[in-house]
């Protein structure tokens, strides 16, 4: 029940950020008044039905202008990052959805290396924070020139339903093409890949997930070491050892599967039933 709610919540996630289907009709993009807010998860500010910025599009964009870091997206990307943690990966992200959607498709599973995980820190720190601000024209480098999602969800629609952006495309549209069929991919292959290798904002949210108001909790003593948590994670993470990993998007599945209720997401119980490991 609990995963069926959660894929609940993440399409109605997806369609409450993006209601503006009929703009990839006409080709334009909505520039309301809430376009000044940034949605919790990777949603591309380019994508017509999209009604929020990106918070990692805001970062680069908002803090490229003058040389100036953006202090009011970074400084909404932490808050909701210290309440949710990587929550919003597992519940918010529609880009989330998407990976897991295509990880469904029948094919051989790949284990991921952790060295790999390191990777979507290396690209927060140089293509969200240092290179939208030391170059000239304050260019959105990680928008630009890799994010597959906005290649997903604002390029191919666009191109697909207008023959006249076709004219203006270039190797730098088959650099993202080349990217998003990669990812597309690995992420019938591997679960979450982009989510877990090169995501900024999984980095963000993973890096607060130990300190936001949404925890895990384990019960030592309730716990009989059968190992189902661990079998079942889609993430390779040992719950009993990893609930506050900054891998873990929350997504209930080690909740449901354990016989003692050893693991649980409800925060007061560490409180009634005593210290957490």
């Amino acid at each position: 029940m609990k995963i069926f709610r959660r894929r609940l919540i993440q399409v109605a996630a997806t369609v409450l950020t993006n209601p503006h289907a009929t703009n990839f009709l006409s080709g334009k993009l909505y520039r309301g008044e809430l376009k000044n807010f940034c949605a919790p998860g990777l949603n591309c500010w380019s994508c017509p039905a999209a009604t929020f910025s990106c918070p990692i599009g805001a970062m680069q964009t908002i803090g490229g202008m003058g040389g100036k870091f953006s202090f009011y997206a970074a400084g909404v990307t932490l808050l909701i990052g210290l309440l949710l943690g990587r929550t919003v990966c597992g519940f918010l992200c529609p880009f989330g959805l998407i990976q897991e959607l295509l990880n469904k498709i029948p094919s051989p599973k790949i284990f991921l290396p952790k060295k790999f995980l390191r990777v979507k820190y290396f690209l927060l720190i140089i293509f969200v924070l240092i290179l939208p601000v030391v170059m000239k024209y304050g260019e959105p480098t990680f928008c630009e020139y890799i994010c597959p999602a906005g290649t997903l969800e604002a390029g191919l629609p666009l191109i697909a339903i207008h023959e006249e952006f076709r004219d203006v495309l270039g190797n730098l549209f088959a650099l993202k093409i080349s990217i998003l069929f990669t990812v597309i991919v690995a992420c019938i292959l591997i679960h979450r890949f982009f989510c877990r290798v090169m995501c900024p904002l999984g980095a963000i949210y993973g890096a607060l997930n130990r300190f936001s108001l949404y925890q895990l909790n384990f019960f030592a003593e309730r716990c009989v070491n059968c190992g189902r948590c661990k079998k079942i994670c889609p993430l390779d993470l040992d719950p009993t050892k990893d609930f506050n990993s900054a891998e873990c998007v929350r997504c209930g599945r080690c909740i449901k599967i354990c016989p003692c209720t050893a693991l649980t997401d409800k925060n007061f119980e560490r409180y009634k039933n005593g210290k957490t490991t």
